[in-house]
């Protein structure tokens, strides 16, 4: 078995992923692979999707999802779209299904390049999101950072996509933030057993919002997608949208967007974006070391 595999880095909305093909071996990427990959200017990442061999009857692949500190995510739809903009290069296909620890994702990518990916349902009961206190209405619990008589961010919407997120609520830019300070605590708030992901929302029309997140286990990030799926779901079940709206992700560079759905007929989240590819190479998914495909035989600084 070769001691390297195939990788490629690559982004949605500007979320860095890379995309790494575990198919065919027993092995998983390490989390000290993971943190070495990250610490390189040239592989940092949101991200890791390692693709590895269908566990379960009907599946395509098997995505194990690793956050650039090493720890496991239960979702990362940015990163699905990307795997299957890199599938659909190499089989053909246009239609996929893949098993996450979070559950089965459904994916298609459509003529004009973007994807869809089938999130599932959002959950919103307080010990399955999970949250370390009860709350018969988890969208909207006591939660806020600043003075109490004049907060600067409370009451967010808790819920799942896979994984845990809070969305806070706010009337102006949410670039005007410093959610890189604000972040770290909420991420890691008692509130949340597993720490969680912390987005800022601000509504701008009954089909429209602009999102900033914090990422658990990433930290400011371009973009999220189950975040942006959350903060769609989360303002349709608040009365602020109606169950289909354009996201525009403020952080992505340049500035995009995102289409989601919450469809009504079965309650799943569907979530449509673009993916791109910017190049790739091999590593070592027990030590993080690469090589670019232009320079094979050269070892990473």
């Amino acid at each position: 078995m070769s001691a390297t595999v195939e990788f490629a880095r690559m982004n949605g909305l500007g979320n860095k992923i890379l995309v790494v093909d575990m198919r065919g071996r027993p092995d998983k990427l390490t989390p000290a692979a993971a943190v070495a990959l990250n610490a390189d200017p040239q592989t940092e990442f949101d991200q890791i999707m390692a693709i590895h061999d269908p566990k379960a009857e009907g599946t395509d692949a098997f995505i194990d999802i690793l956050n650039s500190d090493g720890s496991k995510a239960q979702a990362c739809g940015n990163g699905t779209r990307c795997v299957v903009q890199a599938l659909a290069a190499e089989t053909g296909r246009k239609a996929f299904t893949f098993q996450t620890v979070a559950g089965i994702l459904n994916a298609v990518e459509h003529e004009d390049g973007t994807i869809s990916v089938d999130m599932g349902k959002p959950v919103f009961d307080w010990d399955r999101i999970p949250l370390s206190e009860e709350f018969h209405d988890t969208s909207r619990i006591e939660l806020q950072i600043g003075p109490i008589d004049n907060p600067v961010l409370h009451s967010p919407s808790a819920m799942s996509m896979g994984n845990p997120h809070a969305i806070f609520w706010v009337d102006r830019d949410v670039m005007s933030y410093d959610l890189a300070r604000f972040g770290p605590l909420l991420e890691n708030h008692p509130m949340f057993p597993e720490r969680a992901n912390i987005t800022l929302a601000q509504v701008t029309s009954p089909t429209s919002m602009t999102t900033r997140t914090w990422e658990r286990g990433a930290g400011l990030t371009l973009a999220c997608g189950s975040a942006a799926c959350s903060a769609a779901v989360s303002a349709a079940r608040t009365g602020r949208t109606g169950r289909k709206v354009t996201i525009n992700v403020a952080s992505a560079k340049p500035p995009a967007t995102l289409s989601i759905e919450w469809r009504e007929r079965d309650d799943h989240v569907i979530m449509t974006g673009p993916a791109e590819w910017e190049w790739s190479g091999r590593l070592d998914p027990a030590t993080g070391l690469w090589s670019r495909d232009a320079d094979r035989g050269a070892e990473a600084q």
